[in-house]
């Protein structure tokens, strides 16, 4: 069974383990480096997880997939959102997990966003299926985003408009 929360501080450890597992499978897919993030104190991996926006997805009790959010902290863009983060461990792709993580994301943005972004290598055929499904509208991309050892990953810029916020009172 699938269950999709809001991760805290406690889940750090099984957090990390998914984040290093996306990084070095995947290091295209991210803007971080599995060296930056494996050197990374789990303190304060934990303080992260309690001050911001991070969803999870278990299955049968272990952790399988995480997206992130984080709001415009500005006054002047506070009113969108950027996910981060994002990886489904391969064990449970094809079962829902990323639809589920966005899914979470989304209603979490709606509720004071007006919009939000990401970024998804340009090569990475499903992800850029899923985000299309979800009404996420290709807005430019960033030519040789990542440098990967000699080798440049170009990233697709994304944004799903979700409309003006509920009034802030």
């Amino acid at each position: 069974m699938l269950q999709v929360r809001r991760l805290d501080a406690a889940d750090a450890a099984a957090f990390r383990r998914v984040r290093l597992n996306g990084l070095r499978l995947h290091p295209e897919a991210f803007g971080a480096s599995w060296e930056e993030e494996a050197s990374r104190p789990i303190e304060r991996t934990a303080q992260a997880l309690a001050d911001g926006h991070v969803a999870g997805c278990e299955q049968d009790g272990v952790l399988v997939g995480v997206a992130g959010l984080r709001k415009g902290s500005s006054l002047k863009t506070r009113h969108r959102g950027m996910v981060w983060g994002m990886y489904v461990e391969p064990v449970a792709r094809g079962l829902g997990v990323g639809e589920r993580l966005m899914a979470s994301i989304i209603e979490t943005a709606r509720a004071d966003l007006e919009a939000l972004t990401l970024t998804v290598t340009a090569q990475n055929a499903a992800a850029l299926a899923l985000y299309g499904k979800l009404g996420f509208v290709e807005y430019g991309r960033d030519r040789r985003a990542l440098k990967i050892g000699d080798d440049y990953v170009d990233e697709c810029l994304m944004r799903l408009d979700l409309g003006p916020a509920p009034s802030r009172r």
